[in-house]
């Protein structure tokens, strides 16, 4: 099983702290234990940015770069061994084995943290921090800057600059290793697997949620440790809202199925949609909107190139989409001034792409400078034009056979030295391959 090494968490952090000013300190907080209710929490789920520099995975725990620091640069506080609290809950690690496990220079007791990190910041003309995600931890370190400030007059020297780390590390986020991608690759396989799955044991009277479930039994028995995110299982007009959850309606002979499901594999997501029928077969106003969309997918990845910029697939898939839409009778007018005035966004209302990593919806950013950035080879972004036509489209003047059809399809694409590679390729979107694999027993 392919794992990211403990040396390459190690250039990580040596990548960001040799970009960080002369003089300065990073200070990364883990995430805390969410209340779910009363003595219940949620499941935990590391925080993506103390997760990508660390692979630690407890809660409660804070990430300190210290450049140039003769006494060790990379310094962990975690929670300390409890034998009660393993007991109820499993394992702790404790700082004396975070050294050796996690690959630090020195680690401490999280409740350590008020009496060692005021001093770690003493003397440092710069603190490297994400503020506003976390008002508590803004609130504690500002509150040790104000006690060193303080002391101004006996001598001390207190930060006088905070900078935001999410440049600096969100761009490193964006290219993926060689390890990433591996893993990666495994997340949209087994995300690749649940759909076919749900192909295959759809059947018309179902409900949403019994599709559901059986997307996160294929998920949790390939490995995965739950859902990116929750899964979208939108029968008939329930497809046209975007992030329809609900997942509890009866799914009815005749109609369409939209599915954006994908699992977190090794904290990496996959994202994936599929729209198929119900009872197995198209119908021919449901195959004409498919193929719109088919058509402006298959664009979109045509310009999944290096070189090509963020938005070029988003804007081939746009040419595409309103071109078929005229040609149906759904928009009319010309075109190029149905995109420029915005009016085509009716039906096509969401953008065609977005980063995909760590967190579904990665970091990274999508613009330099009021420009679309240029794709570059190590980069992963979805691919997922959309058509959705509500349920009463009078109004709009669309033909009736294409009311409540909400037709969404989504691949997870790796841009390659020489152009891309669809990583879930293997989950059917043609037509003929999609009847085929759902060929009822």
């Amino acid at each position: 099983m392919v794992s990211i090494s403990s040396s390459e968490y190690a250039r990580r952090r040596r990548r960001l702290m040799n970009e960080m000013e002369p003089g300065s300190i990073a200070v990364i907080p883990g995430a805390t234990l969410q209340r779910r209710n009363r003595d219940i929490f949620y499941p935990f789920r590391q925080d993506s940015d103390f997760y990508y520099l660390t692979g630690f995975c407890e809660p409660d725990a804070l990430l300190v770069l210290v450049p140039l620091r003769e006494q060790g640069e990379t310094i962990l506080f975690c929670r300390e061994r409890d034998p009660k609290l393993e007991q109820r809950d499993g394992a702790i690690l404790g700082p004396e084995a975070a050294v050796a496990s996690i690959g630090v220079d020195d680690a401490f007791p999280v409740a350590d943290e008020d009496e060692i990190l005021p001093g770690l910041l003493e003397g440092r003309r710069r603190i490297y921090m994400t503020m506003g995600e976390d008002t508590a931890f803004d609130a504690r370190i500002l509150s040790y800057v104000a006690h060193i400030r303080g002391r101004e007059a006996g001598g001390t020297q207190p930060p006088g600059e905070f900078v935001s780390l999410k440049h600096l590390l969100h761009e490193h986020r964006i290219y993926k290793s060689a390890a990433e991608i591996e893993i990666m690759r495994q997340a949209v396989e087994i995300s690749a697997n649940a759909h076919v799955r749900a192909m295959q044991a759809v059947r018309p009277g179902m409900f949403e949620s019994e599709l559901e479930a059986e997307l996160v039994y294929e998920f949790m028995r390939s490995g995965a440790v739950s859902s990116a995110y929750p899964s979208i299982v939108g029968g008939g007009a329930n497809a046209c809202v975007l992030h329809y959850i609900n997942n509890n309606c009866a799914l009815n002979a005749g109609e369409l199925v939209l599915i954006d499901a994908g699992c977190e594999y090794q904290h990496y997501a996959g994202d994936i949609t599929r729209t198929f029928p119900i009872n197995g077969l198209y119908s021919a106003a449901q195959k004409e909107i498919y193929n719109v969309v088919l058509a402006a997918n298959l664009a979109a990845i045509g310009m999944c190139r290096p070189g090509e910029h963020f938005n070029a697939p988003h804007e081939a898939a746009v040419q595409v989409m309103v071109a078929g839409l005229i040609d149906l009778g759904i928009l009319h007018g010309n075109a190029d001034e149905l995109i420029a005035d915005g009016s085509y966004l009716v039906f096509c209302p969401h953008k065609s792409s977005h980063w995909l990593g760590i967190d579904v919806h990665d970091v990274g950013d999508y613009r330099f400078h009021d420009e679309w950035r240029p794709l570059e080879p190590g980069m992963v972004l979805t691919i997922e034009p959309g058509v959705y036509i509500p349920q009463n489209a009078q109004n709009e003047n669309v033909p009736e056979q294409y009311w409540g059809m909400g037709i969404r399809i989504e691949d997870d694409v790796l841009i390659t030295n020489n152009g891309c590679d669809v990583l879930s390729k293997s989950v059917a979107k043609e037509i003929d391959a999609i009847e085929k694999l759902m060929q009822f027993s």
